[in-house]
């Protein structure tokens, strides 16, 4: 493996082991439920939103190492954004993990999200690394709601 797939890989093992914002928040302003019925990934997005920024993000629940990591970096650069470069982000972050963008066209907006570019080589994967984008696209659109990767 490359430096760079090590990197990559140790960086997504890291986000798997210790999550960041990983906890349930109480005073969110918004929330959804997202649910990958193919391989049992099932978490939760919270988010607090003022005005139109979103000031904290945080995630809860169960499945495998892309599908924590992804919400866990995804939490992370979505903090401070407004709603709508959120939104952009989910676009760019869908594009790169299915393969429809190059991740160079995307890394400077993705930052350590490009991490997932690989993922596009394994279609199977993409929901698990997506789900948390899915939820978040869900909370910034309004009342709790649940989603689904199928």
């Amino acid at each position: 493996m490359s430096g760079v797939g090590e990197l990559y890989q140790e960086l997504i093992l890291d986000h798997n082991r210790s999550p960041r914002n990983y906890r349930r928040m109480d005073d969110a302003t918004g929330f959804a439920e997202g649910r990958n019925p193919l391989c049992g990934d099932q978490l939760t997005v919270w988010l607090k939103v003022d005005g139109d920024t979103v000031v904290d993000a945080s995630f809860h629940g169960s499945g495998c190492a892309i599908s924590k990591s992804s919400a866990s970096l995804m939490t992370a650069a979505v903090k401070g954004r407004t709603r709508g470069e959120a939104l952009r982000m989910f676009e760019q972050f869908q594009a790169v993990v299915t393969g429809t963008v190059p991740a160079a066209a995307a890394r400077d907006d993705l930052g350590k999200l490009a991490v997932f570019s690989g993922i596009s080589a394994f279609p199977v994967r993409v929901k698990c690394a997506t789900l948390a984008w899915h939820a978040l696209k869900a909370a910034l659109g309004g009342p709790a709601q649940a989603v689904s990767t199928e």
